[in-house]
């Protein structure tokens, strides 16, 4: 079996939202993420933006509460996504996302 799941918490650093042609809504968010990790028995700094897709209307509610600067948990999947520019990114598609308290 493929095992394909992230869990990463971070800041919202911009958000945005669309609608498909079929009319399921979606949302945008750049997710900041900074910790530190050891490797190789050495702590680093961990530094990454990543966008997070929130899509269908399970995310209604929980969208009205993002806005940037909140801090936020998210569990989903990745996938490379294709921009009209041609240019491919990994990105979060969201299973699940939480405001951090």
């Amino acid at each position: 079996m493929n095992v394909n799941h992230i869990a990463l918490s971070g800041t919202i650093k911009r958000i945005s939202s669309l609608q498909s042609p079929a009319g399921i809504p979606h949302w945008k968010i750049m997710l900041e993420h900074k910790s530190q990790r050891y490797e190789a028995e050495l702590l680093r700094n961990v530094y990454v933006q990543i966008q997070v897709v929130l899509s269908g209307e399970r995310f209604t509610s929980i969208t009205k509460n993002l806005k940037v600067d909140v801090d936020i948990n998210v569990e989903g999947f990745i996938a490379l996504q294709t921009g009209r520019n041609g240019i491919n990114r990994t990105v979060i598609h969201a299973d699940n996302v939480e405001l951090k308290t």
